[in-house]
């Protein structure tokens, strides 16, 4: 194919950047866009939040942080004006691409209701102010959804999460009494890290299994986090704590696979995955202590694209040899990658030779331009943060997977290397020569991932896996010998009173 005429070109080229809305391009408060799940009062979450789009007086949506002094601010209050309710609600978070991210956390719930204004200067953007007409219920209120359907339709869960449909299809009927038999004989023994569960109207019941079970901490939380949101069905299953996926048994085996459900998949496993711990506990945790979640992260994603660093980038532990190599590599090859061990546990005689690097705050990573993902003992946690970021992302080829993975193509969403990092090189190189293409992918990636790990799908995938899991039981689940009731958390400081059902602390 010839090429474009100089004239033709440049005038493209003016079009695209008239079209994507020029950094300096006013803003128009009426025509900008606000929407998300933090304006719908049904939707419970630890963090609500919602996202703003900055729109030109052109109606072009802006594509870069707005310019001038004037500042988009989001003030939120009770209706009512004899209703104290403590809600924090920290400044928007600037993705850096005319969007923005605004959280707010409630420490009471909001009998009357929630008036919510989003404000540009003294100007309110697109319908604000917003009423949300109560009872609107704080995190720890235990007023759950009766009818699971609707609080499916209330959050827009997905109708189909093509990793369930598959992790399912091993299982057409889940026989209750083997579980019982052979889990505590397989991988329940002193090394182990499973923990039993019973869910039974709607309380949670468990027992640990084996000496490696501190995470079940995780699991209890969003359990209890879901049971407080919506009526779970009665089931019985098991949990692995551990890394490792466990079932290897194959479906035409005699006996055949246990559905364990565990964090991580893996190509020769079948166990079923649900998002990972640290992925659940950062929906759980955000705004209170936890500095990489999954929204805090979307407004530290560094310097633009072009301002970045043209280097591939990579920090963490020594958790497999390919990291060792990443570092020789990158010891050879300083031009074109950063990559240094922060702690060595698994090849300690390698610290001498191949250095210690220091750590390094999580949201510097995006100072460059590409990041450099490596399995560390199974698939990389990091891996969901770093397609949060604005940095193109090489993902080494693995067997593992996270619950999300299903949705992601090379080449789309990540650029794609080698398990042994042969061509490692050569892809940064590529990057490096097509940095339109690069871009284009990184942001590609970037979109994706805010769609699939916004905080409300967390909670619609583990209800999903535990709606098919309890459809397909056998056999009515029970509370086992040696269960203990996991109790939902003591909310002193605000009463809870249900719609249509006396205060939870009449009493108080």
């Amino acid at each position: 194919m010839g090429r474009l005429p100089r004239a033709l070109l440049l005038s493209l080229q003016l079009a695209l950047l008239a079209a994507a809305g020029a950094p300096e391009a006013p803003v128009s408060a009426p025509r900008s866009l606000v929407w998300g799940p933090g304006l719908q009062a049904g939707v419970v979450l630890p963090v609500r939040y919602f996202y703003l789009q900055a729109v030109s007086s052109e109606g072009h949506n802006l594509t870069r942080s707005p310019a001038g002094q004037a500042q988009f601010k989001v003030v939120i209050k009770s209706l009512s004006p004899k209703e104290l309710v403590r809600i924090h609600v920290p400044k928007p978070l600037d993705r850096n691409d005319g969007t923005f991210l605004i959280r707010y956390r409630m420490y009471e719930s909001a009998n009357e209701g929630l008036k919510i204004e989003v404000l540009y200067g003294d100007e309110h953007v697109a319908q604000s102010p917003y009423i949300l007409k109560g009872p609107i219920y704080h995190e720890y209120c235990e007023c759950p959804e009766e009818d699971p359907q609707a609080w499916q339709e209330t959050l827009s869960c997905p109708t189909k999460e093509p990793q369930i449909a598959k992790d399912f299809a091993s299982f057409p009927s889940i026989n209750l009494q083997q579980m019982l038999n052979e889990v505590p004989k397989r991988f329940g023994e002193e090394r182990g890290a499973i923990v039993h569960y019973t869910i039974l109207n709607n309380h949670i019941y468990r027992r640990p299994l084996g000496k490696y079970t501190d995470f079940k901490m995780f699991s209890d939380e969003i359990l209890l986090s879901l049971a407080r949101k919506v009526l779970l069905p009665d089931l019985e299953f098991y949990i692995n704590l551990g890394d490792w996926p466990l079932e290897h048994r194959k479906v035409n085996e005699t006996p055949g696979p246990l559905p364990i459900i565990s964090w991580c998949g893996s190509l020769d496993s079948r166990d079923i995955i649900l998002p990972t711990y640290d992925i659940t506990h950062s929906t759980l945790e955000a705004m209170r202590g936890v500095t990489n979640d999954l929204l805090s992260i979307q407004g530290n994603t560094g310097p633009s694209w072009i301002n970045k660093t043209e280097k591939a980038f990579f920090r963490g532990r020594d958790s497999r040899e390919e990291r060792l190599q990443l570092v020789q590599l990158a010891k050879e090859n300083p031009q074109l990658l950063d990559a240094g061990i922060t702690g060595y546990f698994f090849f300690q005689e390698k610290e001498k030779e191949l250095g210690k690097a220091k750590l390094i705050g999580f949201f510097d990573f995006f100072k460059y331009k590409y990041q450099v993902n490596v399995d560390g003992t199974v698939a990389a946690y990091r891996y969901p943060y770093l397609m949060l970021g604005d940095s193109l992302v090489l993902k080494q080829d693995s067997p593992y997977y996270e619950h999300f993975y299903m949705a992601l193509q090379p080449w789309k969403h990540y650029v794609p290397i080698k398990r042994n990092l042969a061509d490692l090189l050569e892809k940064v190189k590529w990057a490096k020569e097509n940095d339109e293409e690069a871009k284009r992918i990184a942001k590609e990636g970037q979109l994706t991932a805010r769609d699939l790990l916004q905080p409300h799908r967390i909670y619609c995938y583990y209800y999903r896996v535990l709606q098919n899991y309890a459809e397909r039981q056998s056999s009515k689940p029970e509370i086992r010998d040696g269960m203990e009731l996991v109790p939902q958390p003591d909310d002193n400081t605000s009463i809870c009173q249900c719609q249509g059902k006396r205060p939870s602390r009449e009493e108080l």
